[in-house]
């Protein structure tokens, strides 16, 4: 009998420890009104960075939920535009036809021309970039490479990366002669790794990550600037971008906000992502910090 007594008052005591710490969690949430979750989608080569910057921010908010997702840039300003995303990632310059959204930058980021790291050439000027893309030279021996075919990796429609590649280098993506068809950094850079004839372009901050990693890739130098986040950071690499948060002019008080006190989140979520206490994750990631 004694026992059940002692059972009980143990089951009641832990009860109650269990809701008082509750209590305090959600006091502790609520002390700086930060409750609630965002949606977050769109440009894959900011995915990763904004993960980190989310799991932070939501340790330091115990009462907010940040759930990121991929997808590309494109996918980031229409699912803004359509309320399923509160926020938006996008990996370059927002275009005119894009005015209806507020851009804030985070970072800066360049692309970079990639090869496999057995490939001998080690540079190739922009007019043989443009003849590989265009199918004008389909083999490596034509450029002073080995006798293979070459694999031309190209970008799928929506992702940034292709809208500044095309952009700088003045085609249009119907004058490409793609082998393959990628989508996000990670599968060009698993496909250029996996073939010693390919070609393809991504991220300098994702290359040079995978690159301290071992994988067998190298980014090639354009207009003689090495590619490298020095390059990009003092702006001398001639393909660099903003790294991009994007939301409707008034978040949260349109639809697709789940809540009154969305707004605020979605405020605080940016800045926290724009600010220097986040320095460290964005170099972690290899990208170039804001100028504070």
């Amino acid at each position: 009998m004694i026992k059940k007594i002692l059972k009980a008052c143990c089951v009641v005591a832990i009860s109650l420890l269990l809701v008082g710490c509750s209590g305090e969690q959600q006091e502790g949430a609520a002390a700086d009104g930060l409750i609630g979750q965002l949606i977050v989608t769109g440009s894959s080569t900011i995915a990763p960075l904004a993960g980190e910057i989310a799991k932070r921010f939501e340790q330091e908010h115990p009462g907010t939920r940040i759930d990121v997702q991929s997808g590309g840039s494109s996918r980031g300003i229409a699912d803004v535009r359509r309320g399923t995303a509160d926020i938006g990632m996008v990996s370059r310059q927002l275009n005119p036809d894009e005015i209806d959204l507020v851009a804030y930058p985070i970072a800066r980021d360049g692309v970079a021309v990639i090869l496999h790291r057995d490939n001998p050439l080690q540079a190739l000027s922009e007019d043989q970039i443009v003849a590989i893309y265009t199918g004008s030279v389909t083999r490596w021996s034509e450029i002073g490479g080995a006798d293979a075919p070459i694999t031309v990796v190209n970008k799928a429609e929506g992702r940034s990366t292709l809208e500044l590649f095309l952009s700088h280098f003045k085609l249009r993506n119907e004058d490409i002669r793609p082998s393959v068809i990628i989508g996000d950094n990670q599968q060009g850079i698993r496909t250029v790794a996996a073939d010693p004839n390919a070609i393809g372009y991504v991220s300098i901050g994702t290359a040079a990550f995978e690159v301290t990693r071992g994988t067998p890739i190298k980014a090639l130098p354009m207009d003689a600037v090495e590619a490298t986040l020095e390059s990009v950071r003092n702006g001398s690499f001639p393909l660099s971008r903003p790294l991009h948060l994007v939301t409707l002019p008034e978040a949260g008080a349109g639809a697709g906000a789940a809540r009154a006190e969305s707004a605020a989140l979605i405020q605080a979520f940016i800045e926290y992502a724009a600010s220097s206490q986040v320095d460290d994750l964005t170099e972690a990631q290899y990208f170039v910090p804001l100028a504070h």
